[in-house]
């Protein structure tokens, strides 16, 4: 290949690049290979697209370039014959219901645009135009929900839940829990109201006027004073404490609601709040106006909430072009001319969307419930049909959250962009796509520190001769892997009925006491099944609380769904149910591994306990960057200032008083072990490993986190800069290094997303030995090597959406490798005789 046909790439030390040169061909599919932290996406996505945006983005002006979401320059001394990139990575969707797949796709904005031309209008009615359509504009919106779907109140019985209490004893608990409530109680005694009798007893015009009153009487105020004395001392005229200004119940939490910027207070007011649908729009979210015109007989929600493949089955006919003899609009041909031409686009765009296995996903689905893998195939359906040449596509493990019957499609989606003139570089742990590569790139040999060199670089062939690489034993594997033998159930938690989704009263026995995998295609209902119904019927019997939503507004969150089914046994020993998902850790770079895994309490007590510590009265706390004691005034323990610039986006930059390290100089004099408190927030998992090894507490946290792959990362490392996988795997390890308690049922989502084969390995080694502990593991999994090493396999399928949701097969793996009727059996048959 001709030199000018490759990307050479010189000197990067981005993260922990090890100052590389190497040269990447165009117009390939190159895929960059390694152990988790290797620095395969520091130098995909750091280096490479970086770059590429940031050349792109300097063509543009300074204003336009403040639209842009801009990544840092790369530490790089040169990259030639690079052409513009477009990146595609794992990211959760907005935590916001208003967008959905239609958005995402801009599919939603054809439909619109088919109803608005080429609907059928009411008798008399006038047009409405496309953003007529959309209920998150004014034109579109219902005025009654403002395009929610649903409408908000709060009742008595939300807001005074124990009616036998009296106003003193808290009745009202929708009432602020501090001062503020007990203000408004003393402006109802200086009001003359009973505080003292059961709510129950109040008559009902009084409690109706403290609940939902508009009224803002001010009135003076004694605290400390009781109901008699208050009122002598009004009519005396006795100067009071202070005026106090009434507010009814329901009005301050609306108005909290609305207005407050603490997410915990708006939490909190929000629970007083019942979601009822609208009754206007019916949880269309749409006004009338709009919901009046139909296509195929069906308003545009209802078009919407159809499944991808019925939506492109019922527009084919529409699409295809007038024949000859065919009945044609002869009144209006110009309508039939737009129907024929929107309606066959979005034919052709749902076509790519049906390629990549989506097709049982709705419009009106909203991204906070689509799991990472599937919003990055849907992004990629955006960029196969739009026909760009010439492009480097940099993707992020395309193939996580997919069967390998999707994967084989994914293939070829990828071949098209390819054929089409385009590069695609892709970070990769599956070996099917792997195998797939014209191109190698081998970072390592470890994570972290102890990698960062390239391996190799070359067709995918040359890699066996290369010793050092942790990927070729698996890519050249002699041999299929010796599976373990399977364990038998000690008993099956039975639940019945099950329905919610595509589930539709599925009866259905999950194992305990061995490590089940869960399968089944995309969409085929496994997650809705183990990730969502198993753990709540199962909190439910042990009275445990639901995990916490995602911090999105809590009036955007979708109505919850309710679980049709019940637990019909099995529970037996069960004390615990652990969920182990890829939400983040933390959502500010305050929160880290070392807050989150509960290490840093015992390190911080370390450096409190030094001579000079103690001698300066200096306590643990005085090490937290989060109390204004130790940390730096300047950052507020942030580590980082925010740089306004004029025309471009803001940045950070290191404090110029801490220099990044997040405390104040007083503090940074304490050391342990020769290193202050910021040197060994910086030092890794392995390195720290070392460090405290005579320190018990904290080894076994470090071990753990050793354990499940992830010895590369910093103590200090931010929660925002982990992975899904990497803020699974930190929640697994947490639980790990608890004493364990009692039967626990650990269920775990895809917990490989991001793993390489070695780290797999790993992985499954810690699924066993809690197994071997005496406790539960259930996996909703694709990845071949864990189903081939689990103890049974629950298929769920044998389609998605519509035409899954059922139990194909269950049993040890063997078994469901014979079984005529699951997708998978053909996979885990070729995985096991490899």
């Amino acid at each position: 290949m001709a030199k000018n046909n490759f990307v050479q790439v010189r000197g990067a030390r981005e993260h922990n690049l090890q100052n590389i040169d190497v040269d990447i061909p165009r117009d390939a599919l190159v895929v960059f290979t390694g152990i988790s932290g290797s620095g395969k996406s520091s130098l995909a996505f750091g280096t490479l697209y970086a770059e590429a945006q940031r050349r792109y983005l300097e063509s543009v002006s300074p204003y336009a370039r403040r639209l842009f979401n801009q990544m840092s320059v790369p530490e790089v001394d040169s990259i030639e014959g690079l052409p513009p990139a477009v990146a595609l990575q794992q990211q959760r969707g907005a935590a916001s219901t208003r967008s959905s797949v239609g958005s995402v796709t801009t599919l939603a904005n054809l439909l619109r645009m088919l109803y608005s031309r080429a609907g059928d209008y009411p008798r008399g009615q006038g047009i409405v135009y496309a953003e007529g359509f959309s209920p998150n504009t004014p034109e579109g919106a219902c005025p009654t929900c403002h395009g929610l779907g649903r409408v908000y109140e709060a009742t008595e019985a939300s807001m005074v839940p124990d009616p036998t209490r009296t106003i003193r004893e808290r009745a009202i608990e929708a009432w602020p829990q501090a001062w503020g409530g007990q203000n408004q109680r003393d402006i109802l005694v200086s009001l003359g109201y009973d505080v003292d009798v059961p709510w129950q007893n109040l008559p009902q015009k009084t409690r109706d006027w403290i609940l939902f009153t508009d009224e803002q009487p001010q009135v003076p105020v004694y605290p400390g004073y009781s109901p008699e004395e208050t009122q002598r001392a009004i009519k005396r005229r006795e100067p009071p404490n202070y005026m106090g200004t009434f507010t009814g119940v329901r009005r301050y939490v609306l108005h909290t609601f609305a207005t407050t910027q603490s997410a915990l207070m708006k939490k909190r007011v929000a629970q007083f709040l019942l979601s009822t649908e609208c009754p206007t729009c019916h949880g269309k979210r749409l006004q009338q106006a709009a919901l009046g015109v139909k296509f195929a007989g069906l308003d545009i929600t209802e078009m919407q909430r159809l499944p991808l493949k019925r939506l492109s089955d019922l527009l084919q006919p529409f699409a295809a072009k007038a024949t000859l003899g065919a009945p044609t609009d002869a009144e209006a041909p110009e309508k039939a001319i737009v129907t024929q031409r929107i309606a066959a686009d979005l034919v052709a765009r749902l076509a790519v969307l049906l390629e990549l296995g989506l097709g049982y996903l709705d419009l009106e689905r909203s991204t906070p419930t689509l799991s990472p893998g599937e919003l990055q195939r849907l992004r990629l359906a955006t960029q196969l049909y739009s026909n760009l040449f010439g492009v480097v596509y940099v993707l992020d493990e395309p193939s996580a959250g997919l069967h390998p019957a999707d994967t084989e499609a994914l293939l070829r989606a990828l071949d098209g962009l390819k054929a089409a003139g385009n590069s695609l570089f892709v970070v990769e742990h599956n070996l099917d796509v792997v195998r797939c590569a014209d191109w190698l790139v081998d970072v390592g040999p470890a994570a972290g520190v102890h990698g960062g060199r390239i391996l190799y670089s070359g067709p995918p062939a040359g890699l066996q001769d290369v010793p050092e690489s942790a990927t070729r034993r698996y890519l050249f594997a002699a041999e299929p892997p010796a599976q373990p033998t399977p364990h038998p159930p000690a008993g099956y938690l039975q639940l019945r009925e099950v329905s919610r989704h595509n589930l539709r009263g599925l009866d259905v026995d999950v194992p305990l006491g061995v490590l089940t995998a869960v399968t089944g295609v995309s969409g085929s209902g496994k997650s809705t099944l183990i990730s969502q119904v198993l753990v709540e019927l199962v909190l439910d019997a042990l009275g445990q609380q639901l995990p916490e939503a995602d911090e999105a507004d809590p009036l955007e969150q979708p109505a919850p769904e309710a679980t049709g089914g019940y637990l019909a046994g099995g529970l037996g020993d069960i004390s615990r149910l652990v969920q182990v998902d890829q939400k983040p850790i933390g959502r500010t770079p305050r929160s880290n591994l070392a807050t989150y895994t509960g290490l840093f309490d015992p390190v911080r007590a370390l450096f409190a306990s030094t001579p000079l510590a103690r001698q300066r009265r200096y306590d643990a706390g005085r090490f937290s960057f989060n109390v204004a004691k130790g940390r730096c005034p300047h950052c507020q323990g942030e580590g980082q200032v925010m740089v306004e610039l004029l025309f471009l986006p803001s940045v950070y930059a290191p404090c110029p008083v801490c220099h990044g390290t997040r405390y104040n100089p007083k503090t940074l004099e304490i050391t342990y072990r020769e290193k202050n408190i910021a040197q060994v927030l910086d030092l890794t998992v392995d390195a720290a490993w070392e460090f405290f090894a005579d320190e018990l507490p904290v080894r076994r946290a470090l071990t753990m986190l050793r354990e499940v792959g992830l010895g590369y990362l910093r103590l200090g490392q931010p929660a925002t800069e982990l992975s899904g996988g990497e803020a699974q795997r930190v929640k697994l390890a947490t639980e790990l290094q608890r004493a364990a308690r009692g039967h626990t049922l650990y269920v775990l989502d895809e917990p490989t997303t991001g793993l390489h084969p070695a780290d797999v390995e790993r992985l499954l080694t810690q699924l066993r030995a809690l197994v071997a502990a005496g406790h539960s593991v259930v996996v909703v999994e694709h990845n071949l090597p864990v189903i081939a090493a689990a103890d049974w396999v629950l298929d769920i399928g044998p389609g998605a959406g519509d035409e899954g949701g059922r139990v194909v097969v269950a049993g040890p793996p063997a078994a469901v490798a014979s079984s005529k009727k699951s997708a998978l059996a053909k996979y885990l048959r070729a995985y096991l005789s490899e």
